[in-house]
Formats: C-alpha cells, sequence, structure tokens
C-alpha cells in the first residue's frame, strides 16, 4: 500500500533496522506541532491540584443521570424500586468506565505496539508520547475504580475487546491508525464529551475532561495520516481502507452498548440478559437510533464525521451512513471535532496549574 515516509514501518523484530546511521536524520517534520504542546496538557492523576480521585463520593448518590441509562425506558424499571434503580445507575456507570479503562489499556498497547515498528523518529517519538499518555489514563480510571467501585472492575465487553485485540496485533498499520486513531480514538472523544456534560459525580466530568486534553491529540495524529496517505492510495487500497471502515463502523453501532454485552450487570438485579435485551428491542428501534444520532456528541456520530473529513468515506459507502445521519449536514460542518472546546479549555487550566508548580519548583531549588 502506498503511504507518507513518515509512516513507514519494519517488522518488531527487526530492530538493527533502527540502528541504521541514515534513519536518524530521516525525520518527518508531521509531527513536530503535537510533540512539542505535550507540556501544555501534562497533568497528574494522584495530584488533587488536578483532580481528587482519592475522596468518595457520598453514600447512596447517582453518579449518572437516570435517563442516560437506556435500561430507564424500558421494562426493566419496571421491576425496581427506588434504592434498586440508583444502583443500577452506579452499576452501569461501573460498567461504562471499566470498559473506558480497558479501551485506554488498549490504546496504550497499540502506541507501543507502533513505537516498535515506525522508523521515523518523529513519528516513533510521538507514539512514544501517546503510550506515557495511555498510560496515564489507565492510572487514572483505575483510581476511580478504586474511590468508586472498591476497585471491582468489569471484565471488557465482547465487542471493544475483540476489536481491541485485533487492533493491538494486527502488523496491517493502517488498520492500527484508522481502527485506533480515528474509531476508537473518535467514539472515546464522544463518549467523554457526553459524559462530561451529563454526569452528576464532579469527578468524573473532571476525569473526562483531563483525558479529553490527551484523546484530541491522539486524534490528531490520525487526521494527519488520513490527510497524508488517503489522497495518494490506488483505487483498491482505498477500497481496503474504506471497507474496513465501515465494517468497523457497523460493528460497534450495533454491538458497543446492548443487553449481551451488558449482561455482567442484570443478575445482581434478579434479570436474565436475554430478557432485558427483549425490553431494550420493544422500546427502542432504527427510528431511536436515528434520533440518538443527530446529537451533536452522539458517538456514532462523531466518528462517521471524522471518516467523512479524512476522506475515508466515499459515494461508495456514503448510503451506508446515510441511513443514520445527514451526510450533507456533516460534510459542511467545520473540521473541529466534538470535545475539541472542552479540551481546549482543560489546556488553559492546565498551564494555570502548571505554571504555578514551575515557580514552586524554581523558589525550592534557589
Amino acid at each position: 500500500m502506498a503511504f507518507d515516509p513518515a509512516y513507514q514501518t519494519v517488522s518488531r523484530d527487526d530492530f538493527p533496522a533502527m540502528m541504521e546511521v541514515g534513519r536518524y536524520a530521516r525525520r518527518s517534520p508531521h509531527f513536530e506541532e503535537i510533540i512539542a504542546r505535550t507540556e501544555e496538557h501534562f497533568w497528574n492523576p494522584e495530584d488533587r491540584d488536578y483532580i481528587d480521585l482519592v475522596t468518595p463520593p457520598k453514600a447512596g448518590e447517582a453518579l449518572l443521570p437516570e435517563d442516560f441509562v437506556v435500561e430507564s425506558h424500558t421494562a426493566v424499571w419496571d421491576r425496581l424500586d427506588e434504592r434498586q434503580r440508583i444502583d443500577f445507575v452506579n452499576e452501569s456507570a461501573r460498567w461504562t468506565t471499566s470498559n473506558l479503562l480497558h479501551g485506554e489499556q488498549g490504546a496504550l498497547s497499540l502506541s507501543a505496539s507502533l513505537c516498535e515498528i515506525f522508523l521515523d523518529p518523529g513519528a516513533q517519538e510521538y507514539a512514544a508520547n501517546q503510550v506515557r499518555e495511555e498510560a496515564r489514563h489507565v492510572h487514572a480510571f483505575s483510581l476511580y475504580a478504586r474511590s468508586r467501585f472498591g476497585g471491582e472492575i468489569y471484565p471488557v465487553g465482547d465487542t471493544i475487546g475483540n476489536l481491541l485485540n485485533e487492533l493491538v496485533a494486527t502488523p496491517v498499520v493502517y488498520k492500527k491508525i484508522v481502527g485506533m486513531q480515528m474509531l476508537v480514538e473518535g467514539v472515546a472523544m464522544g463518549a467523554f464529551t457526553t459524559l462530561h456534560k451529563v454526569a452528576l459525580d464532579p469527578t468524573l466530568r473532571r476525569l473526562c475532561q483531563l483525558v479529553m486534553t490527551d484523546e484530541a491529540f491522539h486524534h490528531k495524529f490520525g487526521k494527519i495520516w488520513a490527510h497524508a496517505t488517503m489522497p495518494g492510495l490506488e483505487a483498491a487500497e482505498h477500497d481496503a481502507v474504506e471497507d474496513w471502515a465501515l465494517e468497523c463502523f457497523n460493528l460497534l453501532l450495533f454491538n458497543l452498548v446492548n443487553a449481551e454485552q451488558k449482561r455482567t450487570i442484570y443478575p445482581r438485579f434478579g434479570l436474565e440478559w436475554q430478557w432485558v435485551r427483549s425490553a431494550v428491542m420493544e422500546a427502542f428501534g432504527d427510528e431511536d437510533r436515528r434520533r440518538l444520532m443527530k446529537e451533536s456528541t452522539n458517538v456514532f456520530r462523531t466518528l462517521v464525521k471524522t471518516l467523512l473529513k479524512a476522506g475515508v468515506i466515499t459515494d461508495r459507502t456514503r448510503a451506508s451512513y446515510a441511513m443514520w445521519v445527514d451526510m450533507d449536514e456533516l460534510a459542511a460542518e467545520s473540521d473541529r471535532m466534538v470535545g475539541d472546546d472542552i479540551a481546549e479549555a482543560a489546556i488553559v487550566d492546565l498551564k494555570e496549574i502548571n505554571a504555578t508548580k514551575r515557580k514552586i519548583v524554581r523558589r525550592i531549588g534557589a
């Protein structure tokens, strides 16, 4: 497949290629800006000046609004009393944040795999920075699970777990970049934006905001790849990327969040996941999915916009996405992504915190 030299790779076992003397001087300028801005969005999950991931919430308080939980709009709610409903909401929050944690681990491992195979020193440095930032997210969500759920984390859902396994293991670079930097990171930005907007737990809102300061740059890496790579692909090569992106989109759309994926929750409330699935299907159909996808923060609308703006979607597959979203509306929108404003506001905050900390260090050093 044709590609920009910045994305040239070798086998992960070919370490001698990394020590080829001419390689060190062949550094692409594509990534210098996002590398240089790394310090702007530094934060420490252990430091309460950034976020308090230690103090637990008040007992009996819901972490999310009741109507955010899809089961609350179905016959499931008729089987639960008031106390159980709050518990169900919080178990849903645990399931959601557990899968976000697993997603961050997947992004960490995938970034590390890119770091092993990129020949371009700039691309490799960017990947190394992303490894560090994803590790910070894993740490932060682990601390959140400890303070909110006593450290109990749900196993990864089948859909996201299988996709992450494929992305980390594949030697095909376009699958790694399109799959993680564009699709999974796009879904994550939509999810974090939504949680930042609706979560009742201020710590969860702050956590999403801080993670978004990093994820916005990870998403940009995927856009840089797309703008450098997609226009130069042969038709068959473009078709391969486009078809695989649609396959992943459909997989996530229909399977990312459903009763089978959440089946570990229901036994706590005396419910069978098959019955819950029937209740949800009775209450929600394709028309409801289309309505929800009109919201600017909807994770799947965000995903389609990412692919469209990156030139991945052409007339070959446009109709498949148009079943769910207004493609003309997306095309007319700016390149700014959902969550960018939230991330930028948080970066301003982080600059102030970090500037204060540097002054303290200088005074101590003096």
